[in-house]
């Protein structure tokens, strides 16, 4: 058979699934590296490249402003081709999602250098015609609506792709938490924005981050399965996508996080810790009490489960009640033992908030525990932490803290009128 159509067909021995990876980026780093040395030489005879839209972007840890420069100095060949062929950005934009298209399919079906590199170049792609539409005048609210719906669907065509390749394995999981906070991040900043509130450059999973962590992973992923596990496995797990994979589902729902932060806080004109003003030496007080009492009722669980053979669930339930009652102790005790407020009412709210976070948390369990091969102390985490988010800090905060403060005529800290008003 020729080679082209092995290729085509994945019909292809362990030296030829590297070479097919490895191709493109060679190419592609030997045009940097040169480009990088003729770039130096025009930096000391005639200074960097300028461009203002550039230049006015956020420089994120991954690319600064001289980076950027050179990567658009680098771009300005194939930029002036695309400027010069008359092609409308939106035929760009289409094509981009078609890129995605296609990169998603080749991920489901196991030909990761492939779809690695579609999508790399279809977010290439998505830089342009931006760009293009800027450049010729073309700017349109149609064409701004479209390119944000189109570029959804592109992120969903990728990582839906990996979610079926990998969906008996734990890492499906992990996609599908990168396929919510890529969809999260952009939600929030469009919600954002719509409100009035400035959000483009909050956080660090842009999305040139998002495509550069899976295009490259996935792009690469083949060589190093080759060279340092089973060659002819036929289902490979793909570490460096693997890798990809979760940076992104971490990446993106921390973004997602402090996009929200950001945006509650100036719209509330505060931050999200409104209860009142705490000390410096407090709040290391409030996390240490906090932090022990996570320990302890970790502690707790392992030892009911492993040295008593007790359902995680119950376990679970006990270890939250123990947990509560340890962080309740050292904030009346530690914390906030010179507060003349009312201790008894304070620490009934507490215990309401504990027995309810312990119910919580021991339903989450069971619930997480329903999947197969789920080990109960990652079931344990996940849970403990998505109630403590949703749950335990905003009863702390606006219930337990605020309301004792406030039921105090005694001199003492007071609630701020933000904190009032934000209840």
């Amino acid at each position: 058979m020729p080679p082209v159509l092995d290729w085509l067909q994945g019909n292809l021995s362990a030296s030829a699934r590297v070479w097919t990876a490895m191709a493109p980026a060679l190419i592609i780093c030997a045009y940097f590296i040169v480009g990088f040395l003729i770039y130096l030489v025009r930096c000391a005879i005639k200074g960097p490249f300028r461009d203002n839209e550039l230049e006015s972007r956020h420089a994120s840890f991954m690319a600064g402003v001289w980076f950027r420069l050179y990567l658009g100095w680098l771009m300005q060949p194939l930029w002036r081709l695309v400027l010069r062929s008359g092609v409308p950005p939106t035929a760009i934009t289409t094509l981009s999602v078609l890129l995605s298209l296609a990169s998603g399919i080749s991920l489901a079906a196991g030909r990761f250098a492939l779809g690695g590199w579609l999508y790399i170049f279809s977010g290439f792609c998505d830089v342009i015609d931006g760009r293009l539409a800027r450049t010729t005048g073309k700017v349109s609210k149609a064409g701004g609506a479209l390119d944000a719906i189109l570029d959804r669907y592109s992120d969903s065509f990728v990582l839906g792709g990996l979610a079926w390749y990998y969906r008996d394995s734990w890492v499906l999981a992990a996609a599908l938490i990168a396929l919510i906070g890529s969809s999260l991040v952009p939600y929030i900043r469009a919600r954002g924005e719509a409100l009035g509130v400035v959000v483009k450059d909050v956080g660090v999973m842009q999305r040139a981050e998002r495509i550069l962590y899976i295009g490259v992973g996935c792009a690469l992923s083949p060589v190093l399965e080759v060279l340092l596990r089973d060659p002819g496995a036929r289902h490979p797990l793909h570490l460096l996508a693997v890798g990809g994979v979760i940076l992104l589902a971490v990446g993106t729902q921390l973004t997602a996080f402090h996009r929200l932060a950001h945006v509650l806080s100036a719209l509330s004109g505060s931050t999200l810790m409104t209860w009142r003003e705490l000390t410096e030496r407090e709040t290391r007080r409030t996390l240490f009490a906090a932090t022990l009492a996570t320990a302890g009722d970790f502690v707790v669980v392992s030892l009911l489960v492993e040295g008593l053979g007790r359902q995680p669930v119950i376990a679970t339930a006990i270890g939250c009640v123990a947990g509560g009652a340890v962080d309740l102790a050292l904030n009346l005790l530690w914390t906030f033992a010179g507060y003349r407020t009312a201790k008894l009412p304070q620490a009934g709210r507490y215990t309401f908030v504990s027995l309810t976070s312990a119910l919580l948390n021991a339903a989450g369990v069971w619930v997480l525990l329903l999947l197969p091969d789920v080990d109960y102390r990652i079931a344990w985490v996940v849970v403990r932490a998505a109630v403590a988010l949703a749950w335990n800090y905003p009863l702390h905060r606006d219930y337990v803290f605020l309301h004792a403060n406030a039921s105090t005529s005694e001199p003492g800290p007071v609630v701020s009128s933000e904190a009032s008003q934000s209840r």
